[in-house]
């Protein structure tokens, strides 16, 4: 059984900094963390869930939504199938339940920001909640 657990989130004043993590369990997924697409999501409430930044575990290529672009960096350490999402430069629009997810299969190719759709069957974390406040 595959579980993606999240942990990093709290509250924090805007123009601050939180770092999100995202470790991966299971010996199916574990032991090949570097094939598969990852990334994080956010729905806000009474919002529908947007993709934040994806990463492609094998390359690092990574891609981000443009609201967030140059402000959260998303990285993973294949060798602690540990996903990371850096979130700096915070803002009240920011506030959100963030979730980790990860392609089910391997991927030979970099999913790019088609992660953020419905084409790949995905496993998902149980979510971290970040509030920031003005």
């Amino acid at each position: 059984q595959v579980q993606l657990v999240e942990s990093g989130g709290g509250s924090v004043q805007a123009g601050g900094s939180l770092r999100l993590s995202c470790a991966a369990y299971g010996d199916s997924f574990s032991n090949h963390f570097s094939n598969h697409c990852m990334g994080w999501f956010r729905q806000a409430p009474g919002k529908e869930r947007e993709g934040v930044a994806t990463i492609y575990t094998r390359s690092g290529s990574t891609y981000y939504a443009d609201s967030v672009k140059g402000r959260f960096s998303i990285s993973r350490e294949n060798d602690k199938n540990t996903l990371y999402l850096q979130m700096n430069s915070l803002k009240s629009e920011d506030t959100a339940m963030y979730y980790c997810a990860a392609t089910k299969r391997w991927m030979a190719y970099d999913c790019s920001s088609g992660f953020w759709g419905s084409n790949f069957d995905k496993y998902w974390g149980q979510g971290t909640q970040v509030t920031v406040s003005t």
